[in-house]
């Protein structure tokens, strides 16, 4: 029997003859990704394709930490001796990337940067006086840094919030390398870090009604569970980052918490300005539920919801056409159920829309007064390389800010080895091995007994940064494809293969398919044949292209589009799923997933598996594999081939459709 101690990153090996008492035989790791908790732990010994030699492998699922951000599961290629499982394919260095040091940290001070630590916090958190030297109190074990000195956020935990400036430098390097861990909350582009309002004319006075004067005693007019007791609104109580002491609070406005159920009206006002800005937190809802609606004439003409927590951040919308219209501000309640409430505060009508606040953790390069790079951790204590491509920057005047402006979960960032260099240093997370370099692949493991002597190997199409916002009801996320698994020879040594299991074969549709004629392209071509549901094979030269690939899931226009693509310049496969239909649930779920796929006699081979809601790009045979999850609205049927840059070649290409069938027969 495998286990896991979680935080400890060890594999713990049992035996047993009756299943009930267990003896220790040895423990495995830590090793390579250690980035999050281990879990789902599997070992099995496979056979290498074209010899008689069998290898054992260990497989170790992880959250957070893997490859592409996130769940994932990396594997190790060994021996077990019945007792101890010995890792051949353990990376063990950890050697600087060339260049030169622009800060290490390491001398016990911070040197030339200025550090602003919030007040009133009895650590001085986050950064303190001096460089930590490891995990802090209450903090899981930190790993990754070098030396004896790093940027540590954690210091008075997530609370405080600060920023450390770095003295300005000119940029005459082609890349700057650093290592970050901690909160994956990204900088957004034109936020503040402060919680500043809009110039306008403030309404309500905010809702700093005098002690004793509630919302119904100031015209407002109140239905269901915030009718019962008035009282309750304006609300002292819940949320984060409101202003004054005062604020709506539908969880606080009724007996019931968040079963509360009715609406908050205002009395009307005049629309003066062309933005009406608020800070908005508590639960999202899509399917209007729960909204700050506002009403012109009773219709509602303006909605929005909550961003799923408890911090209150600004929305507005431009109101320029209701310009001289009466309106009204309702707060819409008829959900219940965790997060079943809103908070409002601080309702502004201006000129100018409010500035989001950014709640970051992020290491930011700032030229001419502009974050033009910016960094963050993936929710982990583990650090790990990442860079700055300097080269647009050439000559210019540079300064980095290392900034912590979030309070709550992993709110802090980890920094340290901040250097100069002619390349980007390589993510140490792309020197381990990974079962699929996507980002729903994940608590993966295998059968035993498959007969054969074959290995099947399914996985959890989930990953846990954003798994509770999935936008799918009554269900969330799926199991990937059943995968036979098996070791083939590399330079690197035997690592491992996928396939789907034939008997997925079983679904296609008898006489559908459609071959595209062999061809070489240019720019974007689309594909007569539609399909949803389909398993694609397709073998693509690149010619003087420096893209190329496929589209899929894409809409007529092609503005909605999931994309499959190869870059000749960097030798990697990407998912591209930016645009592919609903990404806006999460932060975290926009993204772009790569990986090294070398080319094989100059050709890129893909077997690409589609369903309404996921993709399963197999390259190269299954030596490479990329799942994701993908929204895409109804109607984005559409399939093409593309390439930048240049005209690109297309061998063949093979459309089946597949029956939309949860069974496949065979044994």
């Amino acid at each position: 029997m495998a286990a896991v101690e979680a935080l400890e990153h060890r594999v713990l090996l049992y035996k047993s003859t009756d299943l009930k008492n267990w003896t220790y035989l040895s423990d495995f790791g830590p090793a390579n990704a250690v980035g999050g908790q281990w879990e789902c732990p599997d070992l099995f010994q496979l056979g290498v394709q074209g010899t008689s030699t069998r290898k054992w492998v260990m497989v170790v699922n992880i959250n957070p930490g893997a490859v592409n951000g996130g769940s994932g599961g990396q594997y190790f290629v060994g021996d077990f001796d019945g007792e101890r499982f010995t890792s051949e394919t353990t990376v063990t260095a950890d050697s600087l990337p060339p260049g030169r040091s622009f800060a290490d940290f390491n001398d016990g001070s911070y040197g030339d940067w200025t550090v602003e630590n919030e007040p009133g916090n009895w650590k001085n958190g986050p950064w303190g006086s001096a460089p930590a030297t490891g995990t802090l109190d209450g903090q899981n074990p930190v790993s990754g840094f070098i030396g004896n000195g790093l940027v540590n956020g954690f210091l008075d935990h997530d609370w405080p919030l600060g920023k450390m400036t770095s003295p300005e430098f000119t940029v005459d390097s082609a890349y700057l390398n650093f290592l970050v861990g901690g909160g994956n909350h990204p900088h957004v582009p034109g936020g503040q870090l402060a919680n500043d309002p809009p110039a306008g004319t403030l309404l309500w006075d905010g809702f700093e009604f005098p002690d004793g004067t509630s919302l119904a005693d100031t015209g407002w007019s109140m239905t269901g569970d915030f009718a019962t007791e008035p009282w309750r609104n304006p609300s002292t109580a819940g949320g984060d980052y409101y202003i004054g002491r005062k604020r709506i609070n539908s969880w606080e406005g009724g007996p019931r918490g968040d079963d509360n159920q009715g609406t908050m009206t205002s009395p009307a006002f005049e629309v003066t300005g062309d933005h009406l800005s608020m800070l908005v937190g508590g639960g999202k809802r899509t399917d209007g539920s729960l909204e700050v609606q506002l009403l012109v004439d009773g219709e509602v003409v303006r909605r929005l919801t909550g961003p799923e927590g408890g911090s209150l951040n600004w929305q507005s919308w431009d109101v320029s056409d209701l310009r001289g219209r009466q309106a009204q501000l309702r707060v819409w309640d008829k959900t219940g159920g965790g997060w079943g409430h809103l908070t409002l505060d601080h309702v502004v009508m201006g000129e100018v829309a409010a500035t989001p606040r950014s709640d970051e953790t992020a290491v930011n390069l700032v030229v001419d007064g502009e974050v033009v790079a910016s960094a963050t951790g993936a929710n982990s204590e583990y650090l790990d390389w990442q860079s700055f491509d300097l080269r647009p920057f050439a000559g210019k005047t540079a300064h980095l800010e290392i900034v912590d402006n979030n309070r709550f979960g992993w709110g802090h960032i980890l920094a340290d080895e901040f250097r100069f260099g002619d390349s980007p240093a390589p993510s140490r997370a792309e020197s381990y091995d990974w079962l699929d370099y996507g980002r729903d692949y994940y608590a993966a493991v295998s059968w035993n007994d498959v007969p054969a002597g074959k290995r099947v190997m399914i996985g959890w199409m989930n990953n846990w940064d954003y798994a509770n916002d999935i936008p799918t009801s009554p269900w969330r996320s799926a199991m990937s494809l059943p995968r036979n698994v098996w070791l083939a020879k590399t330079p690197a040594g035997p690592r491992i293969v996928s396939r789907v299991v034939p008997q997925a074969g079983d679904l296609a549709l008898s006489g559908q398919a459609y071959a595209a004629a062999a061809q070489s392209f240019s720019g974007p071509v689309v594909l007569p044949k539609r399909t949803g549901l389909a398993r694609i094979d397709a073998v693509l030269r690149p010619g003087t292209a420096n893209k190329l690939g496929l589209t899929v899931h894409a809409s007529a226009d092609g503005s909605e589009r999931t994309v499959i693509g190869y870059d000749v310049s960097t030798g990697r496969l990407y998912v591209d799923r930016t645009k592919s239909g609903k990404v806006d649930f999460n932060g975290s779920f926009p993204s772009i997933d790569d990986a090294r796929v070398a080319l094989v006699n100059g050709k890129l081979t893909l077997s690409i598996y589609l369903d309404r809601s996921s993709v399963e790009v197999f390259a190269q045979g299954g030596r490479t594999t990329i799942t994701d999850q993908v929204f895409p609205s109804a109607g984005s049927d559409r399939i093409g081939i593309f390439a930048e840059g240049g005209s690109a070649r297309l061998d063949s290409l093979t459309i089946t459709p597949l029956a939309p069938s949860m069974f496949v027969s065979g044994g």
